[in-house]
């Protein structure tokens, strides 16, 4: 039998507030797990072995792992935001020495300007390596040639049999939107920075994941929320599961209640202004 230990919430500190504001939870208690529950309850347990945290902020799900029972085997967490990965290293990581922390330095308009130029690097992992990878609140802010190659590396880094949930803006583009050809596939909010927000075709998803070697084999929608906002993707390698169908988008229409916070002056120096 192997001992865990909980690691009591009041021990590991919370993000400070201009953090929370740049990943859009503000509540101190989306980053707390004091219970030690398993964090999502739409996977199994084995899942947990070895965690992939592409886009893993200030820590929201990094802490609540911290303190899950059982506490992952592995865990990496890679950002674009060097301040908030440094703030991880220096707060996180000391309780939990399987975790790590790693800045993953591609440009971004808002987080990380003075970054290397490249839209894509590759995941700092081994082939076929995590059990379960996590892609919270990342392809909503990925371009169309960014998501396609990072889902060629969730391919090439999910184990056998592991499970890639992500989150999503989606739409139909044969439902309403004509002007749109075989070749255009995302919505973009802001011309100064598409990242802002993305909305990806379902159809080029689906055909794109299979591309990839994965395949989704189930979605539904993040609740509480207003109608077309995120939704949550479990993906797999194509051999392992069966297919799924669309669900319809039942949530209330919504006045607001989903924008994200105001981001703080100069978002990209959070976290580093102390050095």
């Amino acid at each position: 039998m192997v001992a865990y230990r909980v690691v009591i919430s009041t021990e590991l500190p919370i993000p400070p507030l201009e953090m929370r504001q740049l990943v859009g939870q503000t509540d101190v208690s989306a980053f707390d797990n004091s219970t030690g529950a398993l964090i999502f309850d739409f996977v199994d347990a084995s899942a947990f072995k070895s965690v992939f945290d592409f886009g893993c902020g200030c820590g929201r799900l990094a802490r609540q792992l911290i303190q899950q029972r059982p506490r992952p085997e592995r865990y990496i967490g890679i950002d674009l935001h060097a301040g908030m990965i440094r703030w991880c290293q220096r707060n996180l990581a000391p309780a939990a020495p399987a975790f790590t922390f790693l800045h993953h330095d591609v440009y971004n308009y808002h987080f990380n300007p003075n970054g290397v130029r490249d839209q894509v690097l590759p995941f700092p992992a081994e082939s076929k390596s995590f059990t379960l990878v996590e892609a919270w609140s990342v392809f909503t802010h990925l371009v169309e040639e960014q998501a396609l190659q990072y889902l060629h590396e969730v391919a090439r880094i999910l184990a056998p049999h592991g499970v890639f949930h992500s989150t999503w803006f989606l739409f139909n583009k044969f439902d309403g939107f004509p002007m749109m050809t075989e070749s255009q596939n995302a919505l973009y909010v802001s011309h100064r920075d598409p990242s802002a927000a993305v909305v990806y075709d379902r159809s080029w998803l689906r055909d794109t994941v299979a591309s990839a070697g994965l395949a989704i084999y189930r979605v539904w929608p993040v609740r509480p929320a207003a109608r077309g906002f995120q939704w949550h993707v479990l993906m797999s390698h194509a051999d392992s599961r069966d297919p799924f169908d669309w669900p319809e988008d039942d949530r209330p229409p919504g006045a607001g209640w989903n924008r994200p916070p105001s981001l703080p002056q100069e978002p990209a120096h959070v976290g580093l202004d102390a050095d």
